[in-house]
């Protein structure tokens, strides 16, 4: 807050999974984790901004629901439309759908990296990445039963193998994979199934992630470097006040016990 002080809200979180036992499932689960991930990251972006002082009022569900519609339009223009449409230039090269989906998924991996990198310059993005790589740190602390100090926590490393930054990464590569077996059908189309293929394509990324974060297999680990490096960066060297920050968050959730 501006004075300085730590501000910190804590409420009991019911999954749709809860209530629906069968979204906790393989392949189902990671679509129900992508999108409670969203709502809950910017509802806390959105409470952040308003005990910063930044912000007089709180958004109300409409204005939330609103602003990540148009974020998801934008999203599918961004890295769907414009890579699918541009992809057609190779078709007077070749017209095999296997060429043509290649081509379009690595066009849409340069436009999500140079995305990354036009956003990381941005002095307000910088400041939320510094608290990124304050949160990876204190999840490193923890998991390795250390204490959950300033200066223990800052001894560890900013990259996590199950951060989000690695999981949209793999959403991109998986994605290629699966756009492949479609052929390549005329423009409207490819749109669309893109888009409502996205849930099938979560589902098997969350599945990679979340396999990795638990496995010791050293060939699993290599292949998801790229996803480590391109932590570099979604996360910044956080500052000690934002590691205190983190260690609030994470304490807060934690049992009684802990």
């Amino acid at each position: 807050t501006p004075d300085g002080a730590i501000s910190v809200e804590s409420k009991e979180v019911r999954s749709f999974a809860d209530r629906f036992p069968i979204f906790k499932k393989p392949f189902l689960r990671g679509v129900v984790v992508l999108g409670e991930s969203l709502v809950l990251g910017m509802r806390s972006l959105a409470y952040s901004a308003q005990m910063a002082g930044e912000e007089d009022d709180a958004l109300s569900n409409r204005e939330m629901a609103g602003t990540m519609i148009v974020a998801f339009l934008m999203a599918v223009v961004l890295f769907v439309v414009i890579p699918t449409g541009a992809a057609r230039l190779l078709s007077e090269v070749t017209t095999a759908p296997a060429a043509l989906n290649l081509f379009e998924g690595g066009l849409r991996l340069l436009i999500f990296l140079g995305y990354l990198g036009f956003i990381s310059r941005m002095k307000d993005i910088y400041r939320v990445f510094q608290y990124h790589g304050a949160e990876h740190k204190t999840i490193h602390a923890y998991e390795a039963g250390g204490p959950l100090t300033v200066e223990n926590v800052q001894c560890f490393s900013r990259l996590h193998p199950r951060c989000g930054t690695s999981f949209l990464l793999i959403v991109m590569i998986v994605s290629i994979l699966v756009f492949a077996f479609l052929g390549w059908p005329d423009l409207v189309t490819r749109v669309l199934s893109r888009v409502l293929l996205l849930p099938v394509v979560a589902g098997i990324s969350y599945e990679i992630i979340r396999l990795a974060g638990r496995s010791k297999n050293a060939l699993l680990h290599t292949a998801l470097l790229p996803g480590l490096w391109l932590q570099k960066l979604t996360t910044n060297p956080p500052a000690d006040e934002m590691v205190e920050v983190a260690v609030a968050s994470l304490a807060a959730v934690l049992p009684e016990e802990e």
